[in-house]
């Protein structure tokens, strides 16, 4: 450590780093608030939105599975559709056990924190000690904060009784898009984005409630597979071109 209070290298100070983590953990971590009224309004108890919160953490994924059951779709099917989105995690997992490096012992507590906001903040730092404190402090300060935010958006929905006419059944869509939103960045992500937007509310009439998800999960590999045709007519086009140039 410098004395200047920064990273060896070309690390940012730590204070730097826990500033911009505990502004991830905090602006994140009160939209529990809207996960705890979404599930308590779609008909699950405190004790289980506090639960899913607490083993699942991903907001993403319990978003989709408490909007799956309140739209009366099946258990089995909205598990799954909350799985296929969490399964993003895993990934982010293979490359934070890298940057990490943590002992053997710890990484089964700290794979609870790989998600999205971590992993953004672990990233975005240049040395190993300022991807563990952004880690730390991100995956610490979003957990209390939207678990608690949680329990109180449970008891606050029971409070206020019908969610529908306060309108705060559209506070879980509004917050999912507002996570998904900053992850989409190129233009094959835009497309796989607009590819599912259409199967889903396409099928939502004709679907099972749930299953419209599981579909439009189809346009991430439907999109990677017509880009990667794209790209081979591309590259077989300029191949030709600098043979032709060539003689």
């Amino acid at each position: 450590m410098a004395a200047d209070g920064r990273s060896d290298g070309s690390g940012r100070s730590d204070a730097a780093v826990v500033r911009d983590a505990l502004g991830v953990g905090v602006a994140v971590g009160l939209s529990g608030f809207a996960f705890g009224v979404t599930s308590a309004g779609g008909g699950l108890t405190v004790l289980q939105t506090c639960a899913l919160s607490l083993l699942v953490f991903t907001g993403a994924s319990q978003f989709a599975l408490v909007g799956a059951l309140a739209g009366g779709g099946n258990p089995f099917t909205a598990a799954a559709g909350a799985f296929f989105l969490g399964v993003r995690n895993a990934f982010y997992g293979l490359r934070l056990s890298q940057l990490l490096a943590l002992p053997r012992a710890v990484r089964p507590f700290a794979a609870q924190w790989v998600i999205d906001e971590t992993t953004a903040v672990a990233l975005a730092q240049s040395t190993r000690r300022g991807v563990r404190i952004g880690f730390t402090v991100t995956g610490l300060s979003l957990y209390v904060l939207w678990n608690l935010t949680t329990l109180l958006g449970a008891l606050g929905a029971e409070a206020i009784g019908d969610t529908d006419v306060w309108g705060l059944d559209a506070a879980g869509p509004a917050v999912f898009l507002a996570l998904l939103a900053p992850m989409v960045r190129t233009a094959l992500e835009r497309v796989v984005a607009c590819l599912a937007v259409v199967l889903g509310l396409g099928l939502l009439p004709v679907l099972p409630a749930g299953v419209p998800v599981l579909v439009a999960a189809l346009s991430a590999p439907v999109a990677l597979w017509a880009d990667g045709r794209r790209r081979a007519r591309t590259e077989s086009v300029g191949g030709r071109d600098a043979v032709e140039e060539k003689r």
